[in-house]
């Protein structure tokens, strides 16, 4: 384990599994505090309670992103419980699997896509990302210091063929994450965005898929070392920036930041 992070305060959006999944597990082993923002099922207590046996600081936080009376009420358990909030990640998302379990090999077209598909993935992908961001801008705005992380996609995601809605509610999350960092950067809060840099072995990749597609897909994990970054202390005052994960190392070295 290590303490790059002892003393921070981090909040991750759908963090029981996946992409949330292992950026949580990386910022805990870092020695953050780590809140585990999920919808409250049996699922979130199973993944709390196997990290607290691990022995890092991990949180089940109940929160629906969907939902502003709930993220509302989950911003304020997190002000009143502790000392400070460093970070919120904005990750919980919808996938083309919800709308079409055969995405990856069978595009279907937009105007097949029912108005309730179309609403569920806007809602949590990019509504979320707005009523997570707008209720926890107050507590950063009061405690005068705050981090944003919103996790996005490929921009050639954005645009694919049968990718309606998620391609569109990728590109309006990160332009509002654009505008955020715009709003904000006079206060002191910074908005970074972290993407994968392509598909990831997660739970929105059909089972169905080939073997030899299946084992080019990037591990959850690459997520790891450029969440901790963007937590640290080394990236204090940043904002603006757009990573990609698999090409971590380069875009390091051409900022010039250290291990």
């Amino acid at each position: 384990m290590g303490e790059r992070l002892a003393g921070k305060f981090i909040v991750v959006t759908g963090a029981t599994s996946g992409l949330g999944w292992a950026m949580a597990d990386a910022l805990l082993r870092e020695g953050a505090t780590v809140a585990v923002a999920a919808r409250p099922t049996p699922r979130l207590d199973a993944v709390v309670n196997a990290w607290k046996r691990e022995g890092v600081s991990a949180v089940s936080l109940s929160l629906d992103v969907r939902d502003p009376e709930s993220v509302e009420a989950a911003r304020d358990w997190i002000q009143s419980k502790w000392p400070h909030c460093d970070m919120v990640v904005n990750n919980a998302g919808l996938g083309m699997r919800s709308v079409n379990p055969a995405f990856m090999t069978e595009a279907q077209p937009f105007f097949e896509v029912t108005l309730a598909q179309f609403d569920a993935v806007m809602d949590t992908n990019l509504r979320g990302y707005f009523l997570v961001s707008r209720a926890f801008s107050r507590l950063f705005l009061d405690q005068g210091f705050g981090r944003f992380v919103n996790i996005s996609m490929n921009h050639a995601t954005m645009t694919r063929e049968g990718f309606v809605p998620y391609g569109p509610s990728r590109a309006g999350a990160e332009a509002l994450s654009y505008i955020m960092a715009h709003d904000l950067k006079r206060y002191g809060i910074t908005v970074n965005l972290l993407l994968p840099g392509g598909a990831t072995a997660t739970g929105m990749i059909p089972e169905s898929v080939p073997q030899d597609v299946r084992a080019r897909l990037l591990p959850p994990e690459v997520m790891g070392p450029p969440i901790v970054f963007l937590a640290s202390d080394t990236a204090e005052g940043m904002t603006g920036e757009r990573i990609e994960a698999n090409a971590w190392h380069e875009w390091r070295r051409t900022h010039q930041i250290e291990e």
